[in-house]
C-alpha cells in the first residue's frame, strides 16, 4: 500500500494558483526531511508568485538546502532586473557543479529563468530529461512557446503514463489543446470547468476558462470570468492582458487595463508587442512626413 502523500493538497493549491491557500495550509506535521524541504520550496515559491520576493530572499540563508537556494535565486532574478546577469551567472555556476546539478528543483528553476529569458534551448538543457511532473509540465510550456506542439504532446504522453489524473497532466493537456485549437478548445474548456467544480476558484482557472471562451468567440462570458479573476487578484498580469484582448473584441476601452499592465509588468509580452507596434507606426508616420 502506497504511503500517504502529505503534500498533495499543498502542491495542488500551488499548481492551480491558490498561492495564499498554499501558504496558509503549509503547517504540516510528520513530514520526512525531504518532504519538509519540498514543503518549504512550495511555500517560498508561493510567496514569490504573490510578488513577495524579499521575504524569500531574507528568510533563505546560505546554509539552506540546494532546493531552497535555487528558489532564492528565482526571487533574486524576478525582484531586480538590474541584477539578472549576476543571478544567471550564479545559476550557471551551480549547474556546472556535478554535486548539485541534478537537483530537480535547481533544474526546474533553471528552466523557469531561461524560459523568462526566451532562451528555450538553454532551458531545455536542464529540463528535458524530466524526472518530475513539474519538469515535464515545464517542458510542455517551453515546447509550446517554441511552437512545437508535437514535442509538447510527447511530454504529455509521458505524464499520462505516469499519472493521467494528476493536476499538472490535466493542465498540460489543456495548454496543448489551446495551442492546437479547433475542436480541441472545447476539451480545454471542459478541463478548466472540471477544475472549477472540484477546487476553489483561482485566477489561473478563471483565465483558462476565459481564454477558451475567447477562442470560441464567447467574449461576453470571457469578460465576466476575467472581471471575476481581477477581483481575486487585481495585479495578475495574465488577467489584465486577457482583458485588453477581450475588450478590443467587444469594442470597449482598453486603456485602463493596458496602463495597469504597463505600470506593473513592463516586460510582459503584450506590452512589448504593443510598444513595438507603436514604434513602427511612429516610424512610418515620420517617413511619410
Amino acid at each position: 500500500m502506497a504511503a500517504p502523500d502529505h503534500l498533495f493538497n499543498l502542491r495542488n493549491n500551488f499548481y492551480l494558483g491558490a498561492y495564499q491557500a498554499a501558504i496558509n495550509n503549509s503547517n504540516l506535521s510528520n513530514l520526512s526531511p525531504d518532504d519538509a524541504i519540498e514543503r518549504d520550496s512550495i511555500v517560498f515559491r508561493s510567496y514569490i508568485a504573490l510578488g513577495s520576493y524579499q521575504l524569500a530572499i531574507s528568510e533563505i540563508d546560505s546554509s539552506a538546502p540546494t532546493s531552497l537556494q535555487a528558489v532564492k535565486l528565482l526571487a533574486l532574478y524576478l525582484s531586480d532586473p538590474s541584477s539578472k546577469e549576476s543571478t544567471i551567472a550564479s545559476l550557471q555556476e551551480w549547474l556546472s557543479d556535478l554535486a548539485i546539478a541534478n537537483n530537480p528543483t535547481l533544474r526546474l528553476i533553471a528552466g523557469i529563468i531561461f524560459m523568462h529569458e526566451q532562451d528555450f534551448n538553454e532551458a531545455l538543457k536542464h529540463t528535458n530529461a524530466g524526472g518530475t511532473m513539474e519538469l515535464h509540465a515545464l517542458n510542455v510550456q517551453i515546447f509550446l512557446k517554441m511552437h512545437r506542439s508535437d514535442y509538447a504532446e510527447r511530454q504529455l504522453r509521458v505524464m499520462q503514463q505516469t499519472d493521467e489524473d494528476h493536476t499538472l497532466t490535466q493542465l498540460a493537456n489543456a495548454w496543448i489543446n489551446l495551442a492546437v485549437g479547433g475542436s480541441k478548445i472545447q476539451e480545454a474548456y471542459l478541463i478548466f470547468q472540471d477544475f472549477s467544480e472540484k477546487y476553489p476558484m483561482t485566477s489561473l482557472i478563471l483565465n483558462g476558462r476565459a481564454v477558451c471562451c475567447m477562442h470560441m468567440g464567447n467574449f461576453d462570458e470571457a469578460e465576466t470570468l476575467l472581471l471575476e479573476a481581477l477581483n481575486k487578484d487585481a495585479k495578475d498580469p495574465e488577467t489584465m492582458a486577457n482583458l485588453v484582448v477581450c475588450s478590443l473584441h467587444l469594442g470597449k476601452p482598453t486603456s485602463r487595463f493596458l496602463s495597469q499592465l504597463k505600470l506593473s509588468h513592463p516586460d510582459h509580452l503584450l506590452v512589448k508587442r504593443i510598444s513595438a507596434a507603436e514604434e513602427n507606426f511612429d516610424r512610418a508616420v515620420q517617413s511619410v512626413a
